[in-house]
């Protein structure tokens, strides 16, 4: 039987987990294996050191299972964790954490910035996102405007079970989509209710794929 290296045995145990969560493995003082998410990456690297603060040094600090919501200010984006401490012949060796996405409930629009104020534009006539010129612009029904946060950050504050991230500069709600086609320059290309054509970069194809379920 072919020998398994622990990054090869903690990436087929991975297909176990969602694609939205992510997963990362430490030994007493740093890291040694992190699978991210599309939605959630803390941008972690084997041997980067196990912060104060975080889950992972938590439960290493009591010993014990640690769960708990984590704000943006240790790796930028906020998330909902566990970590679980594992022992060898009685002593610890490190643990292993699983890293959810921290959806912001509550909220029902967005707020872009208008010629005279802001105006609010409820989710479900938001048709896409798109970053161009360093700006996130907001697009819906006969009127655009921009807002301040990232695509990142919207990613944790738009609902998942209607907008996408299908490429780095674009989100997409799938309820604007009219039709899907394959693309020579990108993977697919969406053909959205108003008339604009977004791509599906290769790098989010299949995860756009298993959400959409074809």
């Amino acid at each position: 039987m072919k020998s398994f290296t622990l990054g090869s045995l903690l990436d087929v145990m991975g297909e176990l987990f969602s694609d939205e969560i992510s997963i990362a493995v430490t030994n007493t003082k740093e890291y040694i294996y992190y699978r991210p998410s599309k939605r959630v990456d803390l941008k972690i690297k084997s041997g980067d050191p196990v912060k104060p603060g975080t889950i992972a040094h938590k439960a290493l600090q009591a010993n014990q299972k640690t769960s708990e919501f984590i704000n943006r200010e240790l790796f930028g984006v906020p998330y909902h964790g566990m970590a679980v401490p594992f022992e060898h012949e009685g002593e610890l060796q490190g643990c292993v954490m699983a890293i959810y996405p921290a959806f912001t409930e509550g909220k029902s629009v967005v707020t872009v910035k208008s010629p005279d104020g802001w105006k609010p534009i409820p989710f479900t006539e938001v048709k896409y996102l798109e970053v161009k010129d360093r700006k996130t612009h907001v697009y819906a029904e006969g009127y655009s405007g921009t807002n301040k946060n990232s695509l990142q950050e919207f990613e944790f504050l738009l609902p998942r079970e209607s907008f996408i991230r299908c490429h780095r500069s674009f989100i997409v709600n799938v309820h604007h989509i009219k039709e899907i086609y394959p693309d020579t320059h990108s993977t697919f290309m969406l053909a959205m209710d108003n008339g604009v054509k977004i791509p599906v970069s290769q790098s989010y194809s299949s995860y756009f794929r298993k959400l959409l379920g074809f």
